[in-house]
């Protein structure tokens, strides 16, 4: 789309990679209500950590 990606999170049910809620499209969260798939990991080097959009809730994968 010619905009720049802030950091980009992984869907966990289909692989689906998507810029995270700080950049101008996210598309990480925009999957989800297409999708309906709850869960995303950060797929930033070092981080280990996850969210659920159904729960709101961070999820911790190290």
């Amino acid at each position: 789309m010619g905009d720049r990606w802030v950091h980009l999170r992984m869907c966990l049910e289909c692989g689906h990679v998507g810029c995270c809620d700080s950049s101008k499209n996210k598309h990480a969260t925009k999957h989800f209500h297409a999708a309906g798939h709850p869960i995303m990991r950060s797929m930033e080097p070092g981080e280990t950590w996850g969210w659920c959009y159904v729960d709101q809730l961070q999820l911790d994968f190290s």
